[in-house]
């Protein structure tokens, strides 16, 4: 019995290495998404104020076609260098991509269009966040690929790279368009 009592600690050390090691092979940005292969959140934001009509954001918009939804702000330091992925695959790749401008001003938000282009089809303003929290957004920048059905496909949290578009995003998008 004594022996056991001895043992326990050195378990118990064991135990917490284990877990401590499973733990650090996570990437922390794969983040699950309970809304995967479920119908985007039902929804239909203006444009933001001051914004050339481009009639804001709806749900019923994300239908018919693959697209990506691109959760954004003007004082999000990564979604300025996440920017120019967005852009490329807008103007270059094909993608029809849609924003959704998160809980900021909306002279900040067209400024900050202005400087460093538009590639979005359509912005919507969840300038309290709501919307954004039916999606599951943890922060911003993050990304949802939708299917043609209006399914989410894809999450990625963070700002995606020209890495991330040609390894993950642009297959997927091939897939989908196909099948």
């Amino acid at each position: 019995m004594r022996r056991l009592l001895y043992l326990l600690p050195f378990l118990l050390f064991i135990g917490v290495g284990i877990a401590f090691y499973l733990g650090f092979q996570r990437d922390p940005r794969d983040i699950p998404s309970a809304l995967i292969d479920k119908p985007a959140p039902t929804f239909e934001l203006p444009a933001i104020s001051g914004q050339p009509a481009t009639g804001g954001l709806s749900s019923a918009r994300l239908k018919g076609d693959v697209t990506l939804v691109n959760v954004f702000a003007s004082w999000c330091i990564p979604c300025k260098a996440e920017h120019p992925v967005i852009t490329r695959l807008s103007r270059e790749q094909g993608v029809t991509v849609f924003g959704i401008n998160y809980k900021d001003k909306p002279e900040d938000a067209l400024t900050w269009l202005a400087r460093n282009g538009n590639p979005y089809a359509a912005i919507g303003a969840d300038q309290d966040g709501r919307v954004s929290i039916d999606w599951g957004v943890y922060g911003v920048p993050e990304s949802y690929l939708i299917d043609r059905q209006g399914r989410i496909r894809f999450k990625h949290v963070g700002p995606l790279t020209p890495q991330v578009v040609e390894e993950q995003l642009l297959p997927m998008v091939k897939h989908l368009r196909q099948g």
